[in-house]
């Protein structure tokens, strides 16, 4: 068993795209937009078979909380503490916000901790 796709609602469907194509080496499919219900996708594909979908629809648009029950973080294994850090620093560089890191956790992990555009927490690990 694998997962097939994780989905994420946002408000800036085209800006999102782009952040998780150029950021994170993927590729979207074609567009899909359902007019009848307001409803637009992407779907981003990564070398490893993981795909992400990025959704649009009227009528969503309440902000989440940080600290709330469910999905906390996604987390892209870089391959490397050198890959860690350099996408760190770059997005640092292009005014990304740093949440923690890059450290070694309690339990071992070498991560860091940005923010994409939308304020969605990201984890970038070895």
């Amino acid at each position: 068993m694998k997962i097939e796709h994780i989905a994420i609602w946002v408000k800036d469907l085209e800006k999102m795209k782009a952040f998780y194509e150029r950021y994170f080496n993927g590729k979207s499919n074609e567009k899909y937009h359902n007019v009848k219900k307001g409803f637009e996708s992407y779907f981003i594909q990564y070398e490893s078979g993981a795909r992400l979908e990025i959704m649009r629809k009227t009528g969503v648009d309440k902000e989440d909380g940080a600290d709330r029950i469910g999905w906390a973080h996604v987390a892209f294994s870089l391959g490397s503490k050198e890959k860690v850090n350099e996408l760190t620093a770059k997005f640092q560089e292009e005014g990304y916000v740093l949440i923690d890191g890059p450290r070694v956790t309690g339990d071992g992990y070498y991560e860091s901790v940005i923010e994409d555009p939308e304020g969605n927490l990201i984890e970038l690990t070895i």
